[in-house]
């Protein structure tokens, strides 16, 4: 019986979990003029770059290519609002120097401290 409460448990915990995570990127919305735009979340900047090109991608899909209009990122991170993005950057860097000393996760990275938008229209290759 504990086996099963055990197991129960943790199928549980393991949905919950699951369904807790940020995805990392978006559906396409489509504006006028047959323009597109999707959103990409990420870490840092390059990651959330690559996750909203990675949507264009599959928006426009294998018969067309993305052609970019506009693109927008931002930093949402936990210190938006108390320090500058550099400072957040140097904070987090020796957060993580300190957490490997102590043999301790101090990383205050989220997977959406980035978030990069980009507007674009699908060209046929």
């Amino acid at each position: 019986m504990k086996k099963i409460v055990a197991f129960s448990s943790l199928a549980v915990f393991a949905l919950l979990t699951a369904c807790a995570t940020t995805p990392n990127n978006s559906l396409a919305i489509q504006k006028e003029n047959n323009l597109y735009e999707v959103t990409g979340l990420g870490k840092s900047n390059i990651i959330a770059k690559n996750n909203a090109i990675t949507a264009a991608n599959k928006t426009c899909g294998t018969r067309a290519a993305p052609v970019l209009v506009d693109e927008k990122t931002s930093y949402n991170g936990a210190l938006k609002g108390v320090v500058d993005e550099q400072t957040g950057q140097m904070i987090q860097a020796a957060a993580t120097v300190l957490g490997t000393i102590a043999g301790r996760n101090t990383d205050i990275a989220r997977d959406d401290d980035y978030q990069t938008v980009l507007t674009f229209r699908c060209q046929a290759k």
